[in-house]
């Protein structure tokens, strides 16, 4: 296993997180600014321009955001799951 410094996915609760409404599902999103910093960071991934600071905030929230999309999908399965009576 590779050991990795990163920021901690849970300092954006307060500010890069949201609850959105889709289809009737409240599901976790990223707020426009920490979307935006996403795609800065990696843009300056591919071109391999991270500083060390920046590859850990990377990584946090590249973290995060598969944490959103495994919560997302299994909302979004249980919601597709036909209820018991």
């Amino acid at each position: 296993m590779i050991t990795q410094t990163m920021v901690q996915p849970s300092s954006w609760i307060d500010s890069g997180i949201q609850i959105q409404q889709v289809r009737g599902l409240s599901l976790f999103k990223f707020t426009d600014d920490l979307q935006t910093r996403l795609e800065t960071l990696l843009e300056k991934h591919k071109d391999q321009t991270l500083s060390e600071p920046e590859t850990a905030e990377f990584a946090g929230i590249t973290e995060l955001d598969r944490i959103f999309t495994l919560m997302n999908a299994r909302l979004i399965a249980e919601s597709t799951k036909p209820h018991e009576h």
